[in-house]
């Protein structure tokens, strides 16, 4: 995304003594955490001809480094009366336009053959709803941000009760 004045990265924090209108975790599903377990399971495999116990260590040890890379890299969704806030992304409200919501074939076709090469995003595969965010800030090339969401109605409404 093209750095300027209106959206850069900062923390994911409100203002001092905004509210937050919305906010959303992306958390990985119970499926992401399955593979992370399983793929730690490995470790049993490799090294048990060396020991039973250096592979349960193993195991242990992978899926430690694993739950932790995934909780650091979950992004979360903020609205407050001054910013969106979408993972490392802040833009100021005045800068936002129109917000659909898509679902199934559209989500994926959002996703894919409709993407905008230049456009903001924050999806997650283990989310099918996305939120398409038009962006009118003219120092910004960026169109828009496209961003997965559990709960993209609640998301929009947010939005639009500038």
């Amino acid at each position: 995304m093209p750095e300027s004045s209106s959206a850069t990265p900062v923390p994911n924090v409100p203002p001092a003594g905004a509210p937050a209108a919305f906010r959303e975790r992306l958390w990985p599903n119970v499926w992401i955490w399955i593979i992370a377990a399983g793929i730690s399971a490995a470790g049993i495999l490799v090294l048990a001809p060396i020991s039973m116990g250096a592979g349960y260590t193993a195991a242990v040890v992978m899926f430690a480094i694993i739950a932790i890379l995934l909780v650091l890299s979950t992004p979360t969704i903020m609205v407050t009366d001054e910013a969106l806030t979408v993972g490392r992304a802040t833009i100021d409200r005045r800068f936002i336009g129109s917000v659909e919501t898509f679902r199934g074939k559209d989500a994926t076709a959002q996703r894919g053959t409709k993407l905008n090469g230049l456009a903001y995003l924050c999806i997650r595969g283990w989310i099918d709803p996305v939120v398409r965010i038009e962006i009118t800030d003219p120092s910004d090339r960026t169109p828009y941000w496209l961003a997965s969401s559990r709960r993209p109605e609640e998301l929009a409404a947010a939005l639009s009760g500038k």
